[in-house]
């Protein structure tokens, strides 16, 4: 067990449990997530990620456990951890009558930088989340995506040393998720430890340092992104060429199962990235036009598929 005395910056939370009435939503979760870095929080629907976040964003007493957030512990000494820590939940209220401008500002102040340092936050934030159009607008106009990205700015208003987001590319566009994890990578950068709870793999593994898989309210693994284990399970490859037909010619003849052939290529199953080497090698040698051969999701995908299929 992690010692979180000694920890004084990020957050470590060690054997957390919550019930809720008979039901045990954590059951003993570890977590760590240092400054400077992005942890990337997995796991399926009930795994307790939002549980766990609440407990770190103070806004849920843990029955059993450890926790130390920027140094602080949300149970006791809740005030510190919300002056350092920023929060942006799944689903969040909105003062709707209020313009995104007067959001933020409100805040500001709420975080008591003072009236100048406020506004000047404000504008700063309206910029990086590209709502400078939408500054003057009442929220309760605003999109979706729009109300997420004042969402993040919210949790940003005070520069925290600890940002929790559950969620938070959720109702963005394309271009605003692209935008989302260059925000994260910069607070990262500028030495936050930030935890990300998403489903969106993909997302995660462009934009994450370290991941820490959740199940049935346990943690079951914790792993660099560069460093994720292979696993056993056949990943899918997808293998476009100049002429389909060549193709499934080829792997017909090398005996490879064809997983589905779509206008976007052929799809194989292959072990590792040794095996899809050597069908790329015989692909070559067959006079196979190839344009391009890739994992089918990234490894995090590959991971998290791992860790459910061995659950069902």
């Amino acid at each position: 067990m992690v010692d979180v005395t000694r920890t004084g910056t990020g957050v470590v939370a060690s054997g957390v449990r919550r019930t809720f009435g008979p039901v045990e939503a954590v059951r003993g979760i570890d977590l760590t997530a240092r400054p400077g870095e992005v942890t990337a929080l997995v796991g399926p629907n009930g795994a307790g990620k939002t549980t766990l976040l609440l407990v770190l964003a103070t806004l849920l007493v843990p029955d059993a456990g450890q926790v130390r957030v920027a140094g602080w512990d949300p149970v006791t000494e809740p005030d510190e951890v919300r002056a350092r820590m920023g929060w942006s939940p799944d689903v969040f209220g909105l003062y709707d009558n209020l313009t995104a401008r007067e959001y933020l500002e409100l805040f500001g102040e709420a975080y008591r930088l003072g009236r100048v340092r406020s506004r000047a936050r404000a504008a700063e934030l309206l910029e990086q989340t590209r709502l400078v159009e939408h500054a003057d607008r009442p929220v309760h106009t605003m999109s979706r995506g729009q109300k997420q990205r004042l969402g993040m700015a919210r949790a940003l208003v005070h520069e925290p040393e600890v940002l929790l987001l559950d969620e938070p590319a959720s109702g963005l566009d394309p271009r605003s998720r692209v935008e989302l994890r260059e925000l994260l990578r910069e607070q990262a950068r500028l030495g936050a430890a930030v935890v990300v709870s998403s489903h969106l793999l993909g997302d995660l593994e462009q934009v994450a340092d370290r991941v820490v898989f959740v199940d049935g309210g346990a943690t079951v693994g914790e792993h660099r992104i560069d460093e994720l284990p292979a696993g056993t399970q056949l990943r899918p490859w997808r293998i476009r060429a100049l002429d389909t037909d060549l193709l499934l010619g080829s792997l017909e003849r090398h005996a490879y199962d064809v997983d589905g052939v779509t206008p976007a290529g052929v799809d194989v199953r292959l072990a590792n990235d040794e095996a899809a080497a050597a069908l790329l090698t015989g692909l070559v040698h067959d006079g196979v036009p190839v344009v391009s051969m890739q994992p089918v999701g990234g490894a995090l995908e590959a991971a998290y598929l791992q860790l459910t299929e061995e659950d069902r």
